[in-house]
């Protein structure tokens, strides 16, 4: 996880902060990637944070497009056999 700090926050203030966060994120079904925590004024900060993304790789493999996990024996023998060109 990336965790980025702007301004004099002190660290039990930051990790209290992050595991607030995790715990939001949980609740959501997420995981938290990265957070940001600005300091405005002594009074105020700015908390910033993103979940982990599930990308997944989809691929075309006779004009249908798949998850490599949905593909039937013969696609993914095709995908094992093609060529990388350049």
């Amino acid at each position: 996880m990336k965790i980025s700090v702007l301004g004099q926050i002190s660290q039990s203030e930051i990790d209290g902060i992050i595991r607030e966060e995790k715990e939001r994120y949980v609740l959501k079904g997420k995981e938290l990637a990265e957070i940001s925590i600005i300091e405005i004024s002594s009074e105020e900060l700015e908390i910033r944070s993103r979940a982990k993304s599930n990308i997944k790789r989809v691929r075309r493999i006779t004009g249908y497009l798949s998850t490599l996990d949905r593909f039937n024996d013969s696609k993914q023998a095709e995908l094992s056999d093609r060529v990388i060109h350049g």
